[in-house]
């Protein structure tokens, strides 16, 4: 009897031990695969900081004064005491140039201005002389005992010599002139700066003939790079958009981690190409398929990082607002008008739905005017976590 109890209690026991192994393998499949519903959030905390609209353009850098040095005289460049790179002053010697024929046409105007001046002495001495025959002429003329011919012929002289004196006065100045002339051809052989600077490039060598008798030839490039000017292209969409005096900041490609701040200085009213003369009138009527106008402000450059030609991003702010409470666009979910957005908040572990009124926005901040409170916990984003991730 106790074996045959035995026995039934043995059989019925064996279904319940497949259960629980059943029930155990699943629990513990269950913990190494995890909840397929389960999800985690990107959680951004409200915070206070500065939210801007900005118009986007390009920009050059050029030195704020730049010249270029030529000669204005022919000659062998004879020597350069400057290299590039090279800080200089106002009026100190950068090259000179073989003075040789420079001087020659000093002394050859020169020795003209002693020869007009000779020829002045020689017709006042001349005109003296006719002076005194004219006067002993119209003497005995009075006296009844002079020749009219004789008279006459005094009076011409004595005229004749005071049109040549006036002559000669012309000509002394003419060689005047020249000299002043042949004396600043001299001077001009002797390359100063015009302003105070740096030398930006070297354009004609030790050694080389200039030729200016049709256009100025450039010896060197100087530019005053204490005060940069950044040239923008902004496109005729955000043109309207655009004033003088509106802040703005950039950065140069070279160093997109160096942030620089200016204002607006000027505005082209008209794209460089309608301001091109000699356009033909076909080409006049035709459209270009982009028009950007061209603002220009300066920029200090007092550790001389900014150089000339960098391309610079401008980025002009159009619209502003200081230590704003700000929301990320990326937690707005449904709109409702044109400043209302829901958003998601974590509440401790719970999710809140609220609704939000917001300013102004920059398209990944926006200002909160209601709905949220600084260090509020926003939800940016939903994902979820499944098996293959756990694997």
């Amino acid at each position: 009897m106790k074996l045959k109890m035995f026995g039934m209690d043995k059989r019925r026991l064996v279904p319940i031990a497949l259960l629980c192994q059943v029930v155990l393998i699943g629990t513990i499949a269950w913990f190494i695969v995890g909840p397929t519903h389960n999800n985690t959030y990107d959680i951004e905390e409200i915070a206070r900081g500065d939210i801007e609209k900005t118009v986007l353009a390009t920009g050059i850098l050029k030195p704020a004064l730049q010249v270029s040095v030529g000669a204005q005289v022919n000659g062998q460049l004879q020597k350069l005491y400057v290299k590039q790179g090279d800080r200089v002053t106002r009026g100190q010697l950068l090259a000179e140039i073989d003075p040789t024929l420079q001087q020659n046409e000093l002394r050859k105007s020169e020795a003209a201005l002693q020869s007009a001046q000779a020829q002045k002495q020689v017709t006042q001495a001349t005109l003296k002389q006719y002076q005194q025959e004219l006067k002993r002429q119209m003497r005995l003329d009075r006296d009844g005992s002079g020749v009219k011919s004789d008279l006459e012929k005094a009076q011409a002289q004595f005229q004749t010599q005071l049109a040549q004196l006036k002559v000669n006065d012309a000509q002394i100045v003419q060689a005047q002139m020249e000299q002043q002339t042949a004396k600043a051809n001299l001077d001009f052989t002797r390359i100063v700066a015009p302003i105070d600077g740096e030398v930006l490039g070297i354009v004609t060598k030790e050694g080389q003939t200039i030729v200016s008798s049709q256009t100025v030839p450039t010896i060197l490039v100087l530019a005053d790079v204490d005060t940069m000017t950044v040239h923008t292209r902004i496109s005729e969409i955000d043109i309207l958009k655009v004033r003088v005096g509106q802040p703005l900041w950039f950065y140069v490609v070279a160093d997109p981690k160096q942030r620089y701040e200016s204002l607006m200085g000027s505005i082209q009213e008209a794209p460089n190409e309608a301001l091109q003369e000699g356009n033909s009138s076909g080409s006049a009527n035709q459209q270009a398929s982009a028009v950007y106008y061209s603002g220009v402000f300066a920029i200090a450059n007092s550790k001389r990082l900014l150089r000339t030609s960098m391309t610079a991003q401008v980025f002009i702010i159009t619209e502003q607002v200081k230590n704003a409470l700000r929301v990320p666009v990326a937690a707005f979910g449904e709109q409702q008008g044109k400043d209302r957005y829901q958003v998601q908040v974590m509440n401790g572990k719970q999710l809140e739905t609220r609704w939000i009124r917001i300013g102004l926005n920059d398209r990944q901040f926006a200002e909160v005017k209601e709905g949220l409170k600084e260090g509020d916990r926003v939800v940016l984003a939903q994902r979820a976590v499944g098996s293959a991730s756990n694997g």
